[in-house]
């Protein structure tokens, strides 16, 4: 319970966050998200393309990789702990009302623009720790 009720405060999982060269990882935008997706890669059995779940596109500046495939075991409700975050950690405006829902502003309001891609690496330990336990006990 520790675990799941303290997220925030656990050792990220060491994820390999790749900034491109061109940009600037002082800058604030950098990290601001806009809409990320997992990478692609080829089913070897298929040979279509299908969500690589070790390496989000977090913006066209940063990619994070080295996720474990065990976090993707973690779900809540029908999709992973990252697959949630990648969906709704995303700049979306509301056609009724035009308010803008901007997961960038919280990054502000902490002052951590690096916030959300922390929060992969920390839902990544949390995901890949709750498997394990779970694992353990069958």
């Amino acid at each position: 319970m520790d675990l799941h009720v303290n997220y925030e405060d656990v050792d990220p999982y060491p994820v390999n966050v790749q900034v491109k060269k061109s940009a600037d990882p002082d800058d604030r935008e950098t990290w601001r998200v806009t809409k990320m997706k997992w990478a692609k890669k080829k089913d070897p059995e298929t040979g279509k393309n299908v969500n690589d779940t070790t390496t989000i596109i977090y913006s066209p500046k940063v990619t994070v990789s080295g996720i474990s495939e065990e976090a993707e075991r973690y779900l809540l409700g029908s999709r992973s702990a990252l697959g949630w975050i990648i969906d709704r950690y995303q700049v979306k405006k509301d056609k009724a009302s035009g308010i803008v829902n901007d997961p960038n502003d919280w990054c502000d309001e902490v002052a951590n623009p690096r916030y959300i891609v922390d929060l992969i690496a920390k839902v990544t330990r949390v995901a890949v720790e709750t498997v394990r336990i779970t694992d353990s006990l069958r």
